[in-house]
């Protein structure tokens, strides 16, 4: 057995490595939000502010509120569609069926391509006057998807990408927590009369809420940070549609060069962050133990 001591001591790199690289950026960064940084503008001295004056300007700038929001409604929109397809692909995989294996490989494969290449890959189907989709709705539905000009197609085609990336991943989680769920509540509500819907809604989903949780809080925070897809499909446009806020502190930082502004963003858009999550896990903790009552 380990003493105290040295179960610190080995933990001790690990530690060090995660202060590094995540609590000194955090703080560099909440340090700098107090401040007017442009260090290319006119003065590029760090000039101090006073403790609110950048979080308190954040409040009533409309096109930051604007990209808080389209976030939202975009994670909303992803986490809903992807939870559902998920959920169903799952169930599907716990039974047999011919090609089930195959299936399963090529609905994992969008797991290992990066971000970025994603975002690529779905600007050279879409794109007027090259890609092969625009063509083929053009010729075949009388549709013509023109991402460039439209917003609603911009936003739902980022929706679809995400969800074309991301739902294996739900799949695969939630299939390891249904493959792990005991058998003998299954039992006893068939010998009941219980039939499929009442066994998913009443045994299923309560046993599966850990599961559940773990996988909303994760794809949650991704959906809110999405930054590189979104930029090679349509680099926030058209207009501000697909401006999210991760796209837009981007702008601020890189194009503006508004450091200090931009630092405060950041915060305050993790402060926005850590309370969805809060609220939605107080929600469904409390809903797991409402159905264990």
């Amino acid at each position: 057995m380990y003493s105290t001591k040295t179960a610190w001591l080995l933990l001790s790199p690990t530690l060090l490595i995660l202060g590094v690289v995540g609590l000194v950026p955090f703080f560099y960064v909440l340090y700098i939000g107090f401040f007017n940084w442009n260090p290319l503008g006119v003065n590029p001295e760090m000039q101090f502010v006073s403790l609110g004056d950048n979080y308190r300007n954040l409040v009533f700038d409309k096109e930051f509120i604007a990209s808080v929001w389209r976030s939202i409604k975009f994670a909303v929109v992803t986490l809903f569609f992807e939870l559902t397809l998920g959920f169903f692909l799952a169930l599907t995989l716990l039974s047999s069926f011919p090609l089930k294996k195959i299936f399963r490989s090529v609905h994992t494969l969008p797991l290992v391509i990066a971000p970025i290449v994603v975002g690529s890959i779905f600007k050279l189907f879409t794109v007027q006057g090259f890609g092969p989709l625009p063509h083929f709705l053009i010729d075949w539905f009388g549709y013509d998807l023109n991402y460039g000009k439209s917003a609603a197609q911009a936003f739902w085609l980022i929706v679809i990408m995400d969800i074309w990336h991301w739902t294996p991943f739900v799949t695969l989680t939630l299939l390891a927590g249904l493959s792990a769920l005991p058998q003998d509540p299954y039992e006893s509500a068939k010998i009941d009369g219980a039939n499929n819907i009442q066994i998913f809604i009443y045994i299923t989903i309560p046993m599966m809420i850990p599961v559940l949780i773990v996988v909303i809080f994760i794809r949650l925070m991704d959906s809110l940070k999405i930054v590189d897809e979104v930029w090679m499909l349509t680099g926030g446009g058209p207009g501000y549609a697909t401006r999210f806020t991760g796209i837009h502190i981007w702008k601020q930082v890189f194009e503006n060069r508004f450091y200090g502004y931009s630092s405060a963003m950041s915060m305050l858009y993790l402060y926005v962050t850590i309370v969805i999550c809060w609220f939605l896990y107080s929600f469904m903790t409390a809903k797991g133990k409402s159905e264990d009552a």
